[in-house]
């Protein structure tokens, strides 16, 4: 094989590996340019879990709830769910 050949081949060859690397650069870095709020969420916030509820010097059924805790008594009574064990047992007995 002449010289020139060959050194061609080398320098293709290289070029090719040297494109394939980049190319898995690059998807990997592009799959990873989502960006969030760390602490977006309610449940992954531990302040929101410390802090008295806003509505609890208007509401008495408030009191001593946190703000997690109101916002799942808001959803549960949109949703219909019993607030007491009282009303739990009367429900489960048909009444």
């Amino acid at each position: 094989m002449k010289k020139t050949s060959l050194n061609k081949m080398v320098f293709a060859g290289t070029v090719f590996a040297g494109g394939i690397v980049l190319f898995r650069n690059i998807r990997k870095k592009s799959g990873k340019k989502v960006w969030v709020y760390e602490d977006n969420d309610m449940r992954n916030s531990v302040t929101v879990d410390r802090e008295e509820s806003v509505n609890a010097q208007y509401d008495e059924a408030e009191k001593g709830l946190t703000q997690l805790d109101s916002a799942f008594r808001s959803e549960w009574q949109a949703n219909g769910f019993p607030q007491t064990h009282r009303e739990l047992e009367n429900l489960e007995s048909g009444k």
